[in-house]
């Protein structure tokens, strides 16, 4: 982008699509169902003190158990779930295209997805956004969660304090890859065929395609820990969770449904804009001070993100 009027639409751009998160998945993150294949649901209570409520009639008209978070060799995406993805970003290639794209996946990393799915333990989650009002936030993370993500472009280096010093899951998609340590799950959340393949040559022989911003040719990640999120999980995220409100939910707000979907107890950092309305990250010094959430419905997802606290379903954290 040569200009800086472009400079700037690219920042909005980027800053809208992602406004984002980082997960802290100690995991804003289902659909196809799971009568043979279901390593990520339980019918038996957890073991904490508190497990999310089944009780609450505005959660569990949301709530889908039947929804599968994640991409596996053993999961077929439903054509009418493609189509609503393959109009996200105008997909031109076909449902075969896609099959085949993901049958290859599976060549490169694990068929089915690392989640442990167990009733005898206590699973408690740290979602962890990019927003401005992530600083300051009240609770040490590292000491407050057990099973942590990270989200898109979000760091922890010089902002400990704020997010905790561990990440679990991170959470990107291409246009915002970081390269991970060995220890990091990476999760992916495609919008578009090219995701995929850029998933695969990304780890293998490394990508040289285009896209509306530059894109890693090559990352550094354990391909043994990375997970793909379901395209039809997000047309769940956007037509139950959302009531179909903006184009697309974003990648913060699919990452805590995905949290309500793998965890018993889930805790909330780093939402919503800061204290006088504005949407940034944490990381930045915000010099536009009109810029919204773009494609996605951000002052929706935020009024989801307080009636899961009010309902006392999640614990939302502000840094101020």
């Amino acid at each position: 982008f040569p200009s800086v009027r472009h400079a700037t639409v690219l920042r909005v751009f980027i800053l809208l699509l992602c406004v984002g998160v980082f997960v802290v998945l100690r995991e804003r993150v289902a659909e196809v169902s799971l009568e043979n294949f279901s390593p990520f649901h339980n019918t038996s209570p957890c073991a904490c003190g508190k497990c999310l409520s089944e009780d609450d009639v505005w959660f569990t008209q949301r709530f889908n158990k039947s929804v599968e978070p994640f991409l596996s060799a053993k999961h077929s995406l439903s054509e009418a779930a493609f189509r609503w993805w393959k109009g996200i970003q105008l997909e031109k290639r076909n449902f075969i295209y896609y099959s085949a794209t993901v049958d290859n996946l599976f060549k490169t990393f694990p068929a089915t997805p690392d989640v442990e799915a167990s009733s005898d333990r206590c699973r408690t989650c740290a979602v962890v956004g990019n927003s401005g009002n992530l600083n300051g936030s009240p609770t040490p993370l590292d000491t407050h969660c057990k099973f942590p993500p990270l989200m898109n472009t979000g760091r922890t280096k010089g902002y400990e304090a704020d997010v905790g010093k561990r990440t679990t899951h991170h959470v990107m998609y291409p246009e915002s890859a970081v390269d991970l340590d060995n220890t990091t799950h990476l999760v992916l959340v495609p919008f578009k065929i090219q995701d995929l393949e850029w998933l695969i040559k990304a780890f293998t022989t490394g990508f040289s395609g285009a896209s509306y911003m530059p894109v890693k040719s090559h990352i550094k990640a354990n391909k043994d820990l990375v997970m793909v999120v379901n395209p039809a999980f997000m047309r769940y995220v956007h037509d139950t969770w959302l009531e179909k409100k903006g184009r697309y939910p974003s990648t913060g707000f699919m990452a805590l449904v995905l949290a309500l979907h793998i965890c018993d107890e889930v805790s909330v950092f780093g939402y919503g804009a800061d204290k006088d309305g504005n949407w940034s990250h944490y990381f930045e010094i915000l010099k536009n001070k009109h810029l919204r959430t773009g494609p996605h419905a951000g002052t929706h997802e935020y009024d989801v993100i307080q009636q899961l606290h009010k309902n006392q379903i999640i614990h939302f954290f502000k840094g101020w």
